[in-house]
């Protein structure tokens, strides 16, 4: 890139009025990543990219279209204005279209939020992480082959103006290591993984932590039984628990409610959990994997419980949908330089209770604690739930032997109406949950 990104994208939005565009933005975004694969103790895959795309959007009038490049030269940027705006003169009108209001931008000083401790490791201590966090799973006494072990580390900033006068730069990184092992012998093989993630690698867990989970968990899984098929509570661990906030984020998009696409179309003011449950979302939680200071479009950003004790508060919203509802924008703008804006959740978490995830398998007394799953099959209209999955049985309040080759089954408002939530919250990740119970749900085994 060969000019300052402020400049760049300033320069870009005088030569968009100047060829009829009414109003325009532009988003500048560059990413890094590095990766490293390893397997049996041998290196498998080495990766690095560098990359920037530049994204532009044009309005003329109640019309709008939006072009991408990753040329920036000057009369490739020329070009791009000049086939933005005839793109836009062609483009269905859409009395939505627009800018975010000024008065709801957010202007410097940003808050830090301590996004990126700027530390890239080299290939070799990538490798080496990846090498110890295998080693430790393949060390525990069971495990007897691995899927691989993976390190990576990632960075991205962006750069975003408008026509109105908004400039505004966003930034962050994260590292990660993982590793899958196998344990037993056969058609008696059973896999499992691990794996961790952090913003700034101090927070990182050690490698062979993070290979010995693995490697235990595996080794857990061996000589699995069938379960009848019944009703009964449901337990999911925590790593697998933010898997039931991901529906309730896209049924609460904006996109979803102005399409009426949402099974919580209607259900906005309504109890969908028990009054204990607190869904919180943060975009200003210092090292939090969806932190930023201002949205997509340029809009501040709160944080505000999602749900409220138990009670759905409000729509994930960007500046058109929330004119198309009548309501204002919430700062939920998600932006990528090769379309209009989106929208959904920045952090968040289904905030701990007060009970250990031992305490809710004796609670639970007989049912099933799930540690895997795969396939689920969500429909979107009705909240109808169904997931193959594997895990432990629970007898009398404690976990008696593994379980596979079953399905879970139910609808999301029934599930969450009886979500009673652990105490072990832990974030890895942008969408986080402690380990959760329902109450009831349809298994389906023997």
């Amino acid at each position: 890139m060969t000019a300052d990104p402020e400049k760049l994208l300033s320069a870009l939005l005088d030569k968009a009025k100047a060829q009829g565009a009414d109003a325009a933005d532009a988003l500048l975004y560059k990413s890094l990543s590095a990766s490293v694969q390893v397997r049996l103790g041998e290196t498998e895959e080495v990766e690095r990219s560098e990359n920037q795309d530049l994204g532009l959007r044009v309005f003329v009038g109640d019309r709008q279209a939006t072009v991408s490049s990753t040329n920036f030269r000057e009369d490739a940027l020329d070009t791009l204005v000049e086939r933005a705006v005839k793109m836009a003169k062609l483009a269905p009108s859409d009395p939505y279209a627009g800018l975010a209001p000024a008065d709801r931008l957010a202007s410097a000083p940003y808050p830090d939020l301590d996004l990126s401790d700027g530390y890239e490791p080299s290939t070799e201590e990538l490798t080496e992480r990846a090498k110890l966090c295998e080693d430790a799973a393949r060390a525990v006494e069971g495990v007897t082959n691995s899927s691989g072990a993976g390190a990576s580390v990632s960075a991205g900033e962006s750069f975003f103006a408008t026509s109105h006068g908004f400039f505004g730069r966003k930034f962050g990184g994260s590292h990660s290591v993982g590793v899958s092992v196998l344990a037993g012998e056969g058609t008696a093989m059973e896999r499992d993984y691990e794996s961790d993630a952090a913003v700034h690698i101090s927070d990182l867990k050690e490698a062979a932590e993070v290979g010995r989970e693995a490697g235990e968990r595996a080794v857990r899984r061996l000589n699995p039984k069938k379960m009848k098929s019944q009703q009964a509570p449901v337990i999911f661990e925590r790593r697998l628990a933010a898997s039931l906030l991901g529906p309730l984020a896209s049924a609460a998009n904006g996109g979803a409610i102005t399409r009426k696409t949402s099974f919580l179309l209607e259900k906005l003011g309504e109890r969908l959990f028990p009054e204990s449950i607190i869904v919180r979302d943060d975009p200003l939680r210092p090292r939090g994997f969806g932190s930023k200071p201002f949205d997509g479009e340029g809009v501040t950003c709160e944080a505000f419980d999602l749900i409220d004790k138990g009670v759905l508060t409000q729509w994930y919203l960007n500046a058109a949908q929330a004119k198309q509802l009548g309501l204002e924008t919430n700062g939920r703008a998600k932006r990528g330089t090769g379309g209009a804006p989106s929208s959904g959740p920045s952090n968040l978490d289904l905030l701990p209770g007060d009970k250990t995830p031992e305490e809710l398998i004796k609670e639970a007394g007989n049912g099933l604690l799930v540690t895997d799953m795969f396939g689920p099959q969500i429909n979107g209209n009705t909240g109808d739930y169904s997931v193959g999955c594997s895990g432990f049985a629970i007898g009398g309040g404690e976990i008696a032997h593994p379980v596979s080759e079953i399905t879970i089954a139910g609808n999301l408002l029934d599930m969450w109406g009886s979500i009673v939530a652990g105490s072990d919250l832990e974030r890895k990740g942008s969408i986080n949950a402690p380990t959760l119970i329902i109450e009831r749900m349809t298994i389906a085994g023997d």
